[in-house]
């Protein structure tokens, strides 16, 4: 039956939105079905005798109702500083840079902010860098963004923005970590695609460069990484959620992290922020073969996410890549295990497709929350483990 549903994830013809694939277990897969197709994936999956279940009856009813929110937050007076911004909202790119500049503004000693390249086409890639001085210090990397739908990820980057900021010389641990290393942000890793979910299409995913020879626009960022480069779990059609692009750091939004990694030099623990499944991975995701510190990893991320737990009682899974969600080649942390950050993790957030990419603002501050405290267990066991 999976193999019968992964042939469906393949019939173009279809034109098919897979949200949640098929995995290394027996989990739910979830697709998004255009309403003239419906009959057509109907018959097929009872031919299989696969069991279905129809979870949102009427996807552009929940998406109406998300846009009337933010249009209605955004009627309000402009936000002056950061502790009037409205963190129970989704927000547009311009005001999540409108954002980051009130939050450098505010904090001059402690948050800085860093432009370390271009989108494709021509907007800023912002990095808040929280430091309390020294240079070339070890550094926790945290992106949140970078599949453009996953709009959790990027208000909950914004509240970790926020909150690192007020609990640096209040809060003991965060306060230990600040003083011995820096934090780098990138809350919208992908913002031509961000900009894109806001104007055009809520469930564009992939970056916005155009294809040569094709109509289809974009290439996976998370599947463009120079590691196992095109391998299985990503695909050479450019029409694909996956595609992997022509080359490994094809594109400038992948290239500018790429570049700034290498020469930062001293990045210790590397996290990427996904929606949707509740998981918490580490490498590898193309390859069976355990990373060499892999049992630190796993104890680790089970840490995480117990101490996670402890907040809403928020139940993930973990383990590495290939074995907790499926294959993949070309992905963000494997790249940068490899370029030697051991703490490399990639987070998959609320909720487990219930709403999928259309989690309601109502649950942003929750998220965030619980998940800040599974981010903290890993930069604390960072400072405490150098390596």
């Amino acid at each position: 039956q999976l193999a019968r549903i992964k042939d469906l994830e393949d019939m173009v013809e279809l034109e098919l939105d897979v949200w949640m694939g098929v995995t290394g277990v027996a989990s739910p897969v979830d697709i998004r079905v255009p309403f003239h197709k419906l009959q057509s994936v109907k018959i097929y999956l009872e031919s299989q005798n696969i069991e279905f279940s129809i979870m949102i009856e009427d996807l552009q009813m929940l998406l109406d109702e998300e846009q009337e929110k933010m249009e209605a937050a955004a009627s309000f007076a402009e936000p002056r500083n950061t502790d009037s911004f409205d963190y129970t909202n989704y927000h547009t790119l311009s005001e999540i840079y409108s954002f980051q500049d009130m939050l450098v503004a505010e904090n001059p000693s402690l948050v800085s902010k860093l432009v370390i390249g271009q989108s494709y086409e021509g907007r800023p890639l912002n990095v808040l860098k929280f430091s309390t001085g020294g240079s070339n210090r070890p550094a926790i990397w945290i992106d949140t963004g970078i599949h453009s739908r996953e709009w959790i990820t990027q208000a909950s980057g914004t509240l970790f923005a926020k909150k690192i900021a007020n609990d640096y010389g209040q809060e003991p641990a965060l306060t230990a970590i600040l003083d011995k290393m820096d934090i780098l942000l990138e809350i919208v890793t992908n913002p031509d695609g961000f900009y894109y979910t806001h104007t055009s299409n809520r469930m564009w995913r992939k970056t916005r460069k155009p294809n040569p020879g094709s109509s289809c626009v974009g290439v996976d960022p998370n599947r463009n990484w120079g590691i196992d480069f095109g391998g299985l779990g990503a695909s050479n059609n450019p029409c694909s959620e996956v595609y992997h692009g022509p080359m490994a750091h094809s594109e400038t939004e992948v290239k500018s992290i790429v570049d700034f990694v290498k020469s930062h030099g001293n990045i210790k623990s590397f996290i990427s922020i996904h929606s949707y499944s509740q998981m918490l991975m580490y490498p590898y995701g193309y390859t069976t073969t355990p990373v060499k510190d892999q049992a630190e990893l796993h104890a680790l991320a089970e840490k995480a996410i117990t101490d996670l737990a402890t907040l809403y009682g928020t139940r993930y899974t973990y383990g590495n890549i290939i074995d907790t969600i499926y294959q993949a080649s070309g992905c963000t942390i494997d790249w940068t295990y490899d370029q030697g950050i051991k703490y490399s993790y990639t987070f998959e957030l609320r909720d487990t497709g219930h709403y999928g990419f259309v989690l309601p603002a109502d649950q942003i501050v929750s998220t965030a929350e619980e998940t800040w405290l599974a981010l903290m267990a890993i930069m604390d066991h960072t400072l405490k483990n150098p390596y």
